[in-house]
């Protein structure tokens, strides 16, 4: 089995698993070793999931502000979670492939394998979610149809990126592209490097 279809069925499991309590405050439990590679994929699409609702909880135009504000946080740590976790996926795929000998004339891809993952995992959210409005019976048949529509297309676009990364990690493998480790620098994070926070 390839890479891509195995980080995307372990994305599913993780969603079907998460929304038989559809709780964004039930507790975390990982199916796998914690260090292990599917360990980090499982906890990767998880906070996904998690930060996937709270999106949709915090767009409610009848939300208490402060309540709006606390929720707000909550995202932008879920979003530093999220890039450590792709950042560590990034680790172990340098690892994997930090003796590899690399080819003369070989490039550098425009994203890294983890981040391709990162897109994975979303795009393993849209599907369920697009499943689940084609499958509404509340909704109109015009609605369901046009979420049809889209799931052709997200379907595709899983066809394509899955393809996509198997052929940048077998080309990294071989030689024919090589890897940089870049972190995402987010500067607004960071007290000494968000002007807002190191003015008061």
């Amino acid at each position: 089995m390839s890479f891509s279809r195995h980080a995307f069925d372990l994305f599913t499991d993780q969603i079907e698993n998460w929304h038989k309590t559809d709780d964004v405050d039930a507790p975390f439990v990982n199916k796998y070793d914690e260090s292990s590679m599917d360990g980090i994929l499982y906890k990767k699409n998880w906070i996904d999931t998690v930060q996937w609702h709270l999106e949709d909880i915090i767009r409610d135009p009848a939300i208490d502000p402060a309540a709006a504000l606390t929720l707000k946080r909550r995202i932008d740590k879920s979003n530093q979670d999220r890039t450590d976790l792709v950042e560590r996926i990034d680790d172990i795929f340098y690892l994997k492939y930090k003796d590899v000998n690399v080819r003369p004339g070989a490039g550098i891809n425009t994203e890294t394998p983890a981040w391709a993952v990162d897109r994975l995992s979303i795009l393993a959210l849209k599907i369920y979610h697009m499943n689940v409005e084609v499958s509404r019976e509340d909704a109109s048949a015009e609605h369901r149809e046009k979420c049809r529509s889209r799931l052709g297309i997200l379907t595709q676009q899983l066809s394509d990126l899955s393809s996509a990364l198997d052929e940048l990690l077998e080309d990294i493998a071989e030689g024919r592209k090589y890897m940089k480790l870049y972190r995402q620098v987010k500067m607004y994070n960071d007290p000494a490097l968000n002007p807002v926070l190191y003015k008061k």
